[in-house]
């Protein structure tokens, strides 16, 4: 079962219920099912129940216009996307100023960008996903609360979730590390690894969340989980509540493997992004004791070892950025090749679609692999 606790307000036809809860305690449904009508809505609402459990994999919903999943080609959606991940990095920047002078979240232009970058991935998910790879070592924080949310929304329509949820995904994304503006700077900001006393600092940026969180109004509890929730472990030993189990939500536990591979794989002041190969290694190692198994496997299937945005070596010695995805062979996409292995030097940027080619990719790569910085060749 994947389940997941979110309030009635967000429930609707087609979600399988399983379980209820009023100001005072849950309730266990004895006839878990299908929500066949709008009767049943009103007669929970009428009942002054606050949140409801659902079964996703159960559930039978999708609001999701099939005509807009990769309706637009790359070439299309990519000036879009260009548009939309500038406003955003300037929605979080201005959130996180806020943050950091006292003042509250302003959260209407958080939910307006989330509609739109939802809107933009259902279209063609490359588009964005390549621009999200685009890494710079001293804006961490800022990419990586977009980036979240982007993964996680790709996560999440992978595994069958509704526009409207997705986009919930999205908010949670984006604000999930508010609580890093209540932090010593100098500890925020170190160009190195911290110590066992900065680290225990820095984890109080999850308690400080909370009350950050508590102060924004009708915020759901699907976007609050992934902000509370993202460093919680299934053996009990996360934090900030060290919650167990089925205590953690499943976009809770889906919330703690995208955090992770996304600080696995970016560039850092003081080390080189890994590759997703790399990354999908270590993240194995902390199952079952911290990740849920079956997830991260479903997570590195949507991936690929191989996702948009991650540089490999060609069979044929040149290396390159994985450029746009195959839907029918995610070991065959396009590759945008600028440089030669064999003698160590950039070279003309040449598209090979690899599936129309007998070049096969050797093996991922990492930035520090390249003699210099190479994110011009990152520019669409």
């Amino acid at each position: 079962m994947n389940l997941q606790e979110i309030s009635i307000n967000e429930l609707t036809l087609g979600m399988y219920l399983v379980g209820l809860a009023d100001k005072r305690k849950k309730i266990v449904v004895t006839n878990p099912g299908l929500v066949k009508n709008q009767a049943v809505l009103e007669h929970l609402t009428s009942k002054n129940i606050r949140q409801v459990t659902i079964d996703i994999d159960k559930s039978q919903i999708n609001d999701i216009d099939a005509s807009m999943v990769n309706s637009v080609s790359f070439n299309q959606e990519i000036h879009r996307a260009t548009k939309l991940f500038s406003e955003s990095k300037h929605v979080v920047n201005k959130l996180l100023i806020s943050l950091a002078q006292g003042n509250g979240v302003d959260i209407d232009p958080v939910n307006k960008i989330a509609d739109q970058l939802v809107e933009s991935l259902l279209a063609n998910s490359d588009a964005l996903q390549s621009l999200s790879a685009l890494r710079t070592k001293d804006a961490y924080l800022l990419e990586h609360s977009i980036n979240v949310g982007v993964l996680l929304v790709s996560f999440g329509r992978h595994l069958g979730f509704s526009q409207t949820m997705l986009k919930k995904l999205m908010v949670g994304g984006i604000i999930h590390d508010i609580g890093k503006t209540q932090v010593d700077l100098m500890v925020l900001n170190k160009p190195a690894r911290l110590t066992a006393d900065e680290f225990t600092h820095m984890k109080l940026h999850q308690v400080r969340s909370i009350p950050l969180l508590d102060a924004i109004e009708a915020l759901s509890p699907i976007a609050r989980d992934v902000s509370t929730m993202h460093h919680e472990k299934l053996d009990g030993t996360g934090y900030p509540l060290g919650l167990r189990g089925d205590q953690i939500s499943l976009v809770g536990r889906m919330s703690s493997i995208v955090d992770i591979y996304d600080a696995l794989t970016a560039v850092r002041v003081y080390k080189a992004g890994m590759s997703p190969g790399q990354a999908f290694k270590i993240m194995n190692t902390l199952v079952p004791h911290h990740l849920d198994g079956d997830l991260l496997r479903k997570f590195m299937i949507k991936m690929g070892f191989f996702p948009v945005g991650s540089l490999v070596a060609l069979s044929d010695g040149m290396a390159g950025l994985v450029w746009q995805s195959n839907v029918d062979d995610n070991k065959a996409p396009i590759v945008k090749t600028f440089y030669s292995v064999k003698y160590k030097s950039y070279r003309d940027v040449k598209f090979i679609d690899l599936a129309k080619s007998s070049v096969t990719i050797a093996k991922g790569l990492t930035t520090d692999y390249f003699p210099t910085d190479i994110r011009g060749y990152r520019q669409h």
